[in-house]
């Protein structure tokens, strides 16, 4: 009997450590978190997109990844994608969950969004599928000024979906979806810049990085998040570099506008367009650059969700969950420790 209690005790921590990991030790990249019924389901970077769940936002379990095999448009559009997919959303209007996500070309802006829907995120339920519906937008060198990675939906008063989106290049933009959220209504060819590290759009673009993906340039900003707060939208955004483990400088910033098509100012006044913002939350000893968050508000409480590079753990990437307080000015303050 001893025996046995031993095997039993044993195959539970065993099976604790391997499916049960703790936020702060969880291994993840570019983190999205929405709950459905009473579980939270966190969707990150990794093949066919890597999805975990939780009861409590603690303890996590690792779930199947959505696509067993790349959708067909990312290997056609992408030529040297292997099934890395990078920085997903996730999103519930339209009685569907509709999840977003990104393919690229790393340092480059051969790049993708696309979209999937489901009705449900229990995997149990008989009516749990995944469908592909393709390409949303795409971005092309040489024609685009612009990264089409790290999307991000918001939905406006009237419900109509709209889409942040962007990394280096000329910034972060934004665009309005149609509204069963398959595609773009505006015209591609002229989308405005809601953030960027550059003064002026007219300031020199970054360098290519074709020759040195490890220097992406001088506009380092990205994965934009829109959060409606009280009487404003907040569009947080990173910036510095991800990605370089013990050597990352990543940090999060924030501006916000009652129009959700901007202009989003910081406590300054200053536009996030022209090299504004306010800064939300950087890295420590504890933790080497911080970022790419999401936010969502559950429990009557406001979350901020990002991944961290561990100090002690030679800068591996882990997910991190903090509490929002609002200051009296209407600002989001959050503590690391």
């Amino acid at each position: 009997m001893r025996l046995k209690l031993i095997n039993l005790l044993f195959s539970f921590f065993i099976s604790i450590s391997v499916f049960a990991q703790p936020t702060g030790k969880l291994a993840v990249h570019d983190p999205v978190m929405i709950k459905h019924q009473d579980t939270y389901y966190l969707f990150s970077t990794g093949h066919g997109i890597a999805v975990s769940s939780s009861r409590d936002m603690i303890n996590w379990k690792r779930e199947k990844p959505v696509f067993s095999v790349p959708p067909q448009w990312t290997v056609e559009k992408v030529p040297t994608f292997k099934g890395h997919i990078w920085a997903p959303d996730i999103a519930f209007f339209n009685g569907r969950y509709y999840l977003y996500y990104s393919v690229s070309a790393f340092g480059k802006n051969t790049s993708g969004i696309g979209v999937a829907t489901n009705v449900t995120l229990d995997k149990d339920d008989p009516n749990f599928k995944w469908q592909d519906h393709g390409l949303v937008i795409q971005s092309i060198p040489g024609q685009t000024n612009w990264n089409a990675i790290d999307p991000n939906i918001i939905l406006d008063k009237k419900g109509t979906p709209y889409m942040s989106f962007g990394s280096f290049w000329d910034g972060i933009k934004l665009v309005k979806l149609s509204k069963d959220g398959l595609r773009v209504e505006d015209d591609i060819t002229n989308i405005p810049t809601i953030a960027s590290r550059k003064k002026s759009s007219k300031d020199p673009n970054p360098p290519s990085v074709d020759d040195n993906p490890k220097d992406a340039g001088g506009n380092a900003i990205e994965a934009p998040f829109i959060f409606k707060h009280k009487d404003y939208y907040y569009l947080f955004v990173s910036i510095d570099y991800c990605c370089k483990g013990v050597n990352s400088t990543y940090k999060m910033i924030v501006g916000r506008s009652k129009n959700i098509k901007g202009p989003y100012l910081d406590e300054k006044g200053i536009d996030l367009a022209q090299a504004g913002g306010k800064l939300v939350l950087a890295g420590n000893e504890n933790w080497h650059g911080v970022g790419h968050n999401a936010v969502v508000h559950t429990e009557n409480q406001d979350y901020i969700l990002f991944h961290g590079y561990d100090a002690k753990d030679a800068g591996r990437s882990k997910l991190l969950i903090k509490k929002i307080t609002w200051d009296k000015q209407g600002w989001p303050t959050v503590k690391l420790n």
